[in-house]
Formats: structure tokens, C-alpha cells, sequence
């Protein structure tokens, strides 16, 4: 997941993307909401972290640009505003969520997760480049080919999918795909993802890319 952090206190903004990057979030930092706007509009960003006060354009300018042309990109204001009316502003501006410094970091976290995550009623189909999972269906198409997969194959690819961009944890995917929430040796899942590279055509650390001593991440 990749994630534009626009902060204009440099102890701030590397406290923020060293904890999202041992996450395993992509993070790109900005200073000024001039920077922002301009970065923005040119890439492709999951979510927005947004301060309000930045020299330059605001971050509640920034904000109301940025929902002239995007209305879906979930936008987080963290900010030392921190009056009721200022809240309502935000949110009135197009912000989906808004935090007050001095933050917990794991709030932050938590606040991500709930911004990022998928209602249930959408989540039927999964498309990445030219893979795509019909999650009713529980058919996959590569190119436009459809792939047979096992169940558990199946559950992999669908759980890694769903989080593209984002690395997956060895242990979380035990936990989330087989279950299991002990001890259990991992290794288990180096065969389905050899496998799942073989039935897709897939060079090894292409589409699935395997994140050394920690787990594996999809990506276009």
C-alpha cells in the first residue's frame, strides 16, 4: 500500500514513515502542500495522511483540491487542530478521518486499517494488472486465461491480493489463510506460493515477491 504523508515537521514525518515502513507501507513524504497537489495528481497514492497546518497551501486546501477530481482515495487528517469546529471542517472539506496531535501510533494504525479496508459487500472481485480473482465465483483469470486453483491456493492468492502493496507477515497469513493461531512451522507456505508461481507462469520475486525473513507481498 502506498501512502502520501504530507508533513512539514521533519521529526514527525520520519517518527511516521519509519513505524508504517516496519508495517510495511510505501511511504512518500511532501513538505508543502504545493508539492502535495503536485505529487498527487501525477501518482498513484491508497491513502492520504494529511497535516492541516503547511506552509503554503493548507492542508484543508489541498484537501478540497484533491476531492474536485477524487472523490475515493480515503484522506487522514493528523493535525494539532484540535477544536470540535475544526474536526467538522475537515470532515466538511472531503477528510474521511482526523486524528489530533499528540497521537498513539498504534491509533494511526488502526485508523489506516479502517480506511483502507474493503467494505465486505465490494470485496467480490479482486483485480491486479492482468490477474483477477472472482471471490464468488472462486474462479481466477490470468491474461484473460482462466487458472485452476486449489482451495487453499485459491485463499492465498485472494488474501496476498487484497493487501497488494502491503507486505504479509509469515505468522498473519498462517493465522488469516490456514487458521492456525499457534506455533506452526511456516514452511508450509513456500510451497503453495512455488506452486502458485508454477500454475501462474511466474518467475520467482515476479507479481509475488517473497520479502526475505519476513513474509510476501504482491505487486503490479
Amino acid at each position: 500500500m502506498k501512502i502520501l504523508l504530507v508533513e512539514d515537521e521533519p521529526s514527525i514525518s520520519s517518527f511516521i514513515e519509519e513505524g508504517l515502513a516496519s508495517e510495511g507501507y510505501g511511504v512518500t513524504i511532501c513538505e508543502s502542500g504545493e508539492e502535495a497537489l503536485s505529487l498527487f495528481h501525477v501518482a498513484h497514492f491508497d491513502l492520504v495522511i494529511l497535516d492541516w497546518m503547511l506552509p503554503g497551501i493548507s492542508g484543508i486546501e489541498v484537501c478540497r483540491d484533491i476531492r474536485k477530481t477524487d472523490k475515493k482515495t480515503p484522506i487522514l487528517f493528523l493535525t494539532a487542530r484540535d477544536s470540535v469546529e475544526d474536526t467538522i471542517e475537515g470532515l466538511d472539506a472531503g477528510g474521511d478521518d482526523y486524528i489530533k496531535k499528540p497521537f498513539h501510533f498504534e491509533e494511526l494504525l488502526a485508523r489506516i486499517r479502517s480506511n483502507t479496508r474493503l467494505p465486505e459487500y465490494l470485496s467480490t472481485q479482486l483485480v491486479l494488472g492482468e490477474m483477477v480473482l472472482d471471490l464468488d465465483a472462486r474462479q481466477c483469470f490470468c491474461a484473460g486465461i482462466e487458472i485452476h486453483l486449489t482451495q487453499k491456493e485459491f485463499e492465498l492468492l485472494a488474501f496476498l491480493m487484497a493487501r497488494s502493496g502491503k507486505v504479509c507477515k509469515r505468522n498473519e497469513i498462517i493465522e488469516k489463510v490456514w487458521d492456525i493461531h499457534f506455533d506452526y512451522p511456516s514452511g508450509v507456505i513456500d510451497v503453495y506460493i512455488n506452486s502458485l508461481r508454477k500454475k501462474l507462469n511466474l518467475k520467482a520475486n515476479e507479481f509475488i515477491h517473497t520479502i526475505r525473513g519476513v513474509g510476501y507481498m504482491v505487486q503490479q
